[in-house]
């Protein structure tokens, strides 16, 4: 599961719908790696960070060990030719980094409301409830 599905995952219980402590999901006993293969993409990672809850990105990647990111979410201005600075550049490489190249492999999601625990196995998350949840 791509680091960037922890901004888009809450709990299911149905009882967790008007909590705002279903998301994000707690993480916990995570397993990490990172796929270089995934190219670089500027202007892709500018438009997926609109979309992004920050202040859950930030909660997430320090509760998986990545105490890098700031409270508030970077801003990037393209320069004269549609160039980006170097500055920009780098947190942008490392935003691509955490965002889409990390993956976690193995872990625990919980609810931090009502307590539910989601497994993550061979990077793949399961979010079904069992029926007395449901």
């Amino acid at each position: 599961m791509k680091f960037l599905t922890t901004n888009f995952l809450k709990c299911s219980v149905k009882g967790c719908d008007t909590s705002n402590d279903n998301f994000p999901l707690s993480y916990g006993g995570c397993q990490l790696v990172q796929d270089s293969s995934i190219d670089f993409n500027p202007e892709f990672l500018i438009n997926v960070l609109d979309r992004v809850d920050w202040p859950a990105v930030v909660r997430v990647a320090r509760e998986l060990g990545n105490d890098q990111l700031p409270e508030q979410k970077p801003a990037f201005e393209v320069g004269e030719e549609g160039v980006f600075s170097e500055d920009q550049l780098a947190v942008l490489t490392d935003l691509h980094t955490l965002l889409m190249q990390t993956s976690i492999v193995e872990g625990e999601m919980k609810c931090r409301n009502c307590g539910h625990t989601y497994y993550i196995k061979n990077s793949i998350p399961n979010l079904l409830l069992p029926p007395h949840l449901a």
